[in-house]
């Protein structure tokens, strides 16, 4: 390569020459039978020193530009800060900044942070004469309890007051001291039971899981479980309604024909633990519980210690049994794993799904026909979305771990029963729903 400056070099001459005899007719047309010789030609003898010179006149640049083009090397008694490169000087290069060391210097020197100055240290309050050092420290619980006051076709009440409230704990009056209603969105679990029963079932379950799904509303959290032996996560918290829907669309084959209710229900209150606020559970099940590790006592006592939760059990498989009542074929209406079950078994499985929904504050719903299903999500829409929040601090203080009973009451201002009247100006009778009591914390002395 050539630097600014450089001298281009020239293409070295090459002359070819003859010296033996020749004959033909010359460029001057002159016949010669002799030999060229040295002597006979004054201006051949020219014509070798001039391009004798021009060899090496060549030879001469070219080795001047070799020795230009090499670097230069620093003598080793000069510092490295004086090193050059192509004529400027170069940067020094810090040792703590690390780094390449030749002729390229770092981008940037980085700067010792320097050391925070110590924090300091508390103020001692001064000490009064004649006062004891002790502290107090006061733990006063807050009980809330969510209110459902609808009418007997499921119409929420609105413009209802604090002073309509009356709640009572173990029959005692207690002083509400915070007052709300809220139309928040929903935070919600669909559990379903998909199991290998029957085809009448399953199709209900289906339904059933399609016409809650299609009352969601975009700011809706929803997750999606299924369970037969041990229940199935499909779709964790999510707003979106198609990861909903294609949730639900995986159930088309049923696995085991266990039905492990109260396992189910057990693990997915145990993981809403974990979830703040207010939360639901809408069970789309039978009811029956065929296989489940744990009895019914204990999921009984693990709805009563949890918080926030309300259960909305919605029972399928009605027109099932209703047909097998009347046929005598009720032993197999329920798969496999519950051969020979009885209609009091239906029954006694109707009465969990009530419990379950009175101890949390929630409804159960029996629908016969699937034309109810829509009907009956909007419902619990509604129910959740239009409800009054009550809080109060209860006279009882101790902090024993027992469950106490809860009983709300909406009244007049003048203490009597609060009367609803339609828009024709007749009485309608309303419905309070609350869940049954709580566990108070427990402090271990």
């Amino acid at each position: 390569m050539l630097g600014p400056g450089k001298n281009i070099p020239i293409a070295n001459l090459c002359v070819y020459t003859s010296t033996r005899e020749f004959s033909g007719i010359t460029m001057f047309k002159c016949r010669t039978n002799k030999n060229l010789g040295w002597n006979d030609r004054p201006a051949m003898r020219n014509f070798f020193a001039l391009f004798a010179c021009a060899i090496l006149t060549c030879c001469c640049l070219s080795a001047q530009d070799q020795s230009s083009s090499a670097p230069a090397t620093p003598s080793s008694s000069q510092p490295t800060s004086q090193s050059t490169d192509n004529g400027k000087q170069r940067q020094d290069v810090p040792a703590e900044a690390g780094g390449p060391t030749d002729n390229v210097g770092p981008y940037a020197i980085p700067k010792k942070k320097a050391d925070d100055a110590p924090p300091p240290p508390p103020v001692t309050p001064k000490k009064v004469d004649e006062m004891p050092d002790y502290s107090l420290k006061v733990n006063v619980p807050l009980v809330n309890v969510d209110v459902m006051v609808t009418t007997k076709s499921g119409e929420f009440v609105p413009g209802l007051k604090k002073d309509n409230f009356r709640v009572m704990e173990d029959g005692v009056p207690q002083r509400v001291s915070q007052f709300s209603v809220s139309e928040a969105p929903i935070t919600a679990v669909l559990l379903v039971e998909f199991a290998s029963t029957s085809w009448p079932i399953l199709a209900d379950t289906l339904n059933a899981s399609y016409a809650f799904a299609s009352t969601l509303k975009k700011e809706d959290w929803v997750a999606v479980t299924y369970y037969d032996m041990q229940p199935h996560i499909l779709t964790d918290f999510t707003q979106d309604k198609r990861a909903v829907y294609g949730a639900l669309n995986q159930l088309r084959i049923p696995g085991f024909a266990e039905t492990n209710e109260f396992d189910a229900l057990y693990d997915t209150l145990d993981r809403l633990d974990r979830v703040e606020g207010k939360k639901y559970v809408i069970l789309i099940s039978t009811g029956v519980d065929t296989f489940s590790k744990l009895t019914l006592d204990k999921i009984m006592k693990k709805i009563k210690d949890t918080k926030d939760v309300t259960i909305f059990p919605v029972s399928i498989g009605w027109y099932l049994r209703e047909y097998c009542e009347v046929n005598h074929c009720t032993g197999m209406t329920h798969g496999i794993a519950s051969m020979g079950i009885k209609n009091i078994d239906y029954l006694q499985a109707d009465n969990e799904l009530r419990t379950f929904a009175s101890m949390t504050g929630g409804r159960a719903y029996f629908p016969r026909f699937e034309a109810e299903f829509p009907e009956i999500f909007h419902a619990i829409g509604d129910d959740i979305r239009h409800e009054y929040t009550l809080a109060y601090t209860p006279t009882n203080t101790k902090l024993d771990g027992t469950y106490r009973k809860l009983k709300v009451q909406v009244i007049a201002p003048d203490g009597g029963p609060l009367k609803v009247r339609d828009q024709k100006g007749k009485d309608v009778k309303i419905e309070v729903v609350a869940r049954d009591g709580y566990t108070a914390k427990h402090t271990v002395d």
